[in-house]
């Protein structure tokens, strides 16, 4: 090496000190954690704002903590709200999916090594908080292996611990306007959680929650009308013969179906669905139809050999999930998390192993809590990406118009379509002024990861309080 390039070494070693040492200090006039602060991830592009990670003890008497992720929007932090961001599952990590998937500011390159920066990251317009909840999800643990054990209403009582002892470390945050999101089984983890925040408001006399809105997508909020959806979009897109499609629609009653007796339905009714699920097959990505599978033992050799292992599909990496946990299992990066320091007797998974999540709450019917947060002038969208299966729009947009029904509230604006860039990002409807249901057009389960551009579009109308735009100005020919 010459004298030059030890003198560029020297100089970037001493710049990035003294950035560091900057960062430092002024976190403490911010007042927010320095231990927690994230100074660089391995292989990541250099961004303006701050990262935070680390730990929330919500159990200290029986080692319990959930782990967070945190990062300030991108321009303006100060004057932007606070956006929560929960997976579903139940038992799914938001800082796997969300941050680093979906809609945080970088998704893993290609061999796993690596960061790439995430354009249309919902940063860009708010501040953004991931947890992976309950504990057993991810680096989120307990030190005593019955709490493994768990349902809805202890994991939203944990989230309630969680924010406040959160609030210790980023005080400035407490008066900020909050938004409560997610998507899948955090159609019931986000409503459930808004409750008890809600119930905390009405008994407080001191802090209460500044709540501005809950937005839920492809969100599983009542069982025996989501499950017949998958088998009527299995229908309706083709995948299933007319004769199976038939069969299950005339002779399966989802009326008392359950998670803890799925069967309480006919012989002919059982094997109608055997058949479809035997159609559907293991070559169709059921949460998104339109993308390509990828395939594990392929990928898996890649990331090992250090070769390029992103397949694409419609523009979508189709192998992120498998570039993503080979990333988060580095121990560098682990470190620069602060994550895993219990050392985990298991690697980083996306979904848990360990957790015994209570089937039955699965059965919870949520539109009565969503009633109650509507009735407390809170705002509710529910948005579908239209090409899922597992949680379809077929049943979530008639769970809403029939909230809508049950609340009394008149159309405020008609089934439509939304546009996005000159071109239709899906279509949407309102009632109430509080209540919209909107999809979003060749989107998956995981509707940020799918259609990235528009789901910011969705996210930034939401929490500025604007309707999605129903005209277009790009000139039509004649």
């Amino acid at each position: 090496m010459g004298l030059h390039e030890m003198g560029r070494c020297w100089f970037g070693a001493v710049f990035i000190a003294v950035i560091s040492f900057w960062l430092l200090v002024s976190n403490v006039v911010d007042g927010f954690p320095t231990e927690d602060l994230v100074l660089h991830l391995p292989g990541q592009p250099e961004v303006g704002f701050r990262q935070y990670a680390g730990y929330v003890d919500v159990d200290v008497k029986n080692g319990r903590s959930l782990f967070y992720y945190f990062v300030e929007a991108e321009k303006d932090p100060d004057q932007k709200p606070l956006a929560l961001w929960l997976n579903g599952g139940p038992g799914c990590s938001s800082i796997g999916g969300g941050a680093f998937t979906e809609l945080g500011p970088f998704f893993p390159s290609g061999d796993g090594r690596g960061l790439r920066r995430n354009s249309m990251s919902w940063n860009r317009a708010s501040n953004l908080l991931f947890v992976e909840s309950p504990a057993g999800v991810g680096w989120s643990y307990s030190n005593t292996t019955s709490d493994y054990t768990t349902g809805d209403a202890k994991t939203a009582k944990d989230m309630h611990t969680f924010f406040l002892k959160w609030y210790e470390k980023f005080p400035k945050f407490k008066s900020r306007e909050l938004f409560l999101t997610g998507e899948s089984y955090a159609g019931h983890y986000i409503p459930q959680l808004a409750e008890v925040l809600l119930d905390h408001n009405a008994q407080s006399t001191d802090f209460k929650f500044n709540i501005k809105g809950v937005a839920i997508g492809n969100p599983l909020l009542r069982l025996d009308r989501d499950v017949p959806a998958t088998y009527e979009f299995f229908w309706s897109h083709g995948m299933i013969s007319d004769e199976i499609g038939l069969k299950i629609m005339n002779e399966c009653d989802f009326d008392d179906y359950t998670f803890a007796n799925p069967h309480n339905v006919t012989d002919t009714c059982n094997d109608a669905i055997s058949q479809a699920n035997s159609i559907i097959g293991d070559y169709i990505n059921s949460y998104d139809v339109i993308l390509d599978v990828c395939y594990p033992s392929i990928v898996n050799q890649e990331l090992r050999l250090r070769k390029m292992a992103t397949k694409m599909s419609v523009g979508v990496d189709v192998c992120m999930t498998y570039e993503r946990r080979f990333y988060l299992n580095l121990p560098e990066v682990q470190k620069a998390l602060h994550a895993n320091r219990t050392k985990l007797p298991y690697r980083w998974f996306m979904c848990s192993d360990v957790l015994n999540y209570s089937y039955t709450d699965g059965n919870i019917n949520i539109l009565p809590i969503l009633k109650k947060i509507i009735q407390n002038h809170i705002p509710v969208w529910v948005f579908s990406g239209d090409q899922d299966s597992v949680v379809p729009l077929l049943g979530s947009r008639t769970l809403v118009r029939e909230l809508a029904q049950d609340l009394e509230f008149k159309i405020t604006v008609p089934y439509g379509a939304w546009f996005h860039k000159g071109q239709v990002g899906g279509w949407a409807t309102e009632y109430g002024n509080l209540l919209t249901f909107a999809t979003v057009r060749a989107a998956a389960h995981m509707v940020p990861y799918a259609q990235p551009s528009r789901a910011l579009h969705l996210f930034s109308s939401f929490v500025r309080g604007r309707r999605l735009p129903n005209t277009t100005h790009i000139p039509m020919d004649d």
